[in-house]
């Protein structure tokens, strides 16, 4: 995986969709970080990170999405996960992720 590939991401005024992939590890959740940094800096107010396609979360990945969330919070722009499955959102409940963002259902 090259670090320098950027993640899809769809833009509708001041929210940014950003889409996740099928696992967050190390690289993929650090270009998950510059990308939400990316947008951040750019303006969105609204960050929505989708994981319809993510099926792991790793120990690292959720370090790097509370940093996306801490990152976030400090711009005042808000984060919203969406499409996340019941693997992923029992992990993040359970870690308390989910308390410091708004969670769309699928």
């Amino acid at each position: 995986m090259n670090p320098e590939i950027n993640i899809p991401v769809r833009i509708e005024g001041e929210i940014a969709t950003i889409f996740a992939g099928d696992y967050i590890n190390k690289l993929s959740g650090e270009r998950l970080e510059r990308e939400c940094q990316r947008q951040i800096n750019e303006g969105r107010k609204t960050l929505i990170v989708n994981f319809s396609e993510t099926e792991i979360v790793n120990s690292i990945g959720v370090s790097i999405l509370l940093g996306v969330i801490d990152a976030a919070s400090n711009a005042g722009a808000k984060i919203v996960f969406s499409d996340i499955n019941e693997d992923t959102n029992e992990l993040f409940e359970t870690l308390g992720l989910t308390n410091h963002v708004q969670i769309l259902p699928n």
